[in-house]
């Protein structure tokens, strides 16, 4: 099995596992599409837009909605239940959070490297889709210290509680320059940052193979930011994909007292009564 403590697992590890009956793995990329073309043999494919979140409430999915997913794919309380995806596990490592607000943190691991480097590997894939004999797993209610609100986020930003606020989005975004990368519909009325938040780019993370840099690396990389575990952290990007990249090395590799923000700067840069950095003065023209 993989080591137990480790949130990560290797390629090979997943190569040398995939008729292992106590490991389920899972795709979850942002492109739900590529996963029809051509997946991991045995994986499962969680389309982020459906199966992780509540489709009528802005929310992550539901503890009977995800519990009957599960179900489905055959997972049990004992399941090693590997994740990858597309665009360096973004979405992979979102899926893993949405997990682990659920009680799966301890079995949920991250193929480090994602698609990109199995691709890149030239490792097995198939188009077929996999079926399991039914389980009968029971999920935990949601873990409410893994997950920032508005409200928390404020509580630091006005001096409430103490914390530190990172956010991995490019420097353009933090510094105010462009409202969100190019290409993409969800945005926010005002540009820049949260106030206080140390701009930590999720990319800083990674090697270029699209695996994590060495623990020591990491930690040293947000330590340079004032980021050292002594202090409760909040991560945020735009929707919350990528923070959730940089929570899982922070939390899951570094094991700091970790929330995610998922409403991220969609919902804060559209909130009423709300302070801004932005360092470039940059104005929502509406175009």
């Amino acid at each position: 099995m993989a080591n137990a403590n480790s949130p990560l697992v290797t390629a090979d590890w997943v190569k040398d596992n995939l008729n292992n009956p106590k490991v389920r793995i899972f795709e979850v990329s942002v492109d739900p599409g590529v996963y029809a073309a051509a997946h991991i043999p045995g994986a499962v494919n969680l389309d982020w837009h459906v199966d992780l979140v509540d489709t009528v409430n802005r929310d992550i999915a539901s503890r009977e909605k995800l519990q009957a997913t599960l179900r489905k794919a055959g997972v049990e309380a004992d399941t090693t239940i590997v994740i990858y995806g597309d665009h360096n596990n973004w979405f992979a490592a979102w899926g893993a959070w949405v997990l682990d607000v659920y009680g799966l943190g301890a079995q949920v691991k991250l193929l480090d490297g994602g698609r990109k480097l199995w691709e890149a590997r030239k490792l097995p894939v198939t188009a077929e889709v996999p079926s399991f004999a039914a389980s009968q797993i029971t999920l935990s209610e949601r873990n409410e210290k893994l997950r920032a609100r508005l409200s928390n986020v404020l509580d630091v930003v006005e001096g409430r509680v103490a914390g530190k606020l990172i956010d991995i989005r490019s420097p353009d975004e933090y510094l105010g320059k462009i409202f969100a990368p190019e290409g993409v519909k969800e945005l926010s009325i005002r540009a820049g940052h949260i106030p206080g938040a140390e701009n930590v780019p999720w990319g800083t993370i990674v090697n270029d193979d699209g695996t994590f840099k060495p623990v020591d690396e990491i930690r040293k990389i947000y330590a340079d930011k004032g980021v050292d575990g002594s202090k409760p952290v909040i991560t945020y990007c735009r929707i919350g994909e990528r923070s959730s990249h940089s929570w899982f090395a922070l939390k899951r590799i570094l094991g700091y007292e970790v929330r995610n923000y998922d409403g991220s700067w969609t919902e804060y840069g559209n909130a009423v009564g709300v302070p801004v950095t932005n360092k470039t003065g940059t104005v929502w023209l509406g175009k």
